[in-house]
């Protein structure tokens, strides 16, 4: 299951330079592609808003 990007998102930029795959893109709030997230967690490490989780 791939990480998603919650409301708490404040579209900083943080989380797509650390992604190993490129799997965030910018936007309002960003979003990760499923297809391409390795579920690493190097996104959800770096978020300062701690938007990024796995899905309930």
């Amino acid at each position: 299951m791939a990480y998603v990007i919650g409301d708490d998102c404040i579209a900083c930029g943080t989380c797509i330079d650390e992604c190993p795959v490129g799997a965030i893109s910018e936007g309002d709030k960003y979003s990760i592609d499923p297809d391409a997230c390795t579920e690493c967690g190097t996104c959800a490490g770096v978020c300062p808003s701690e938007a990024i989780s796995l899905p309930a």
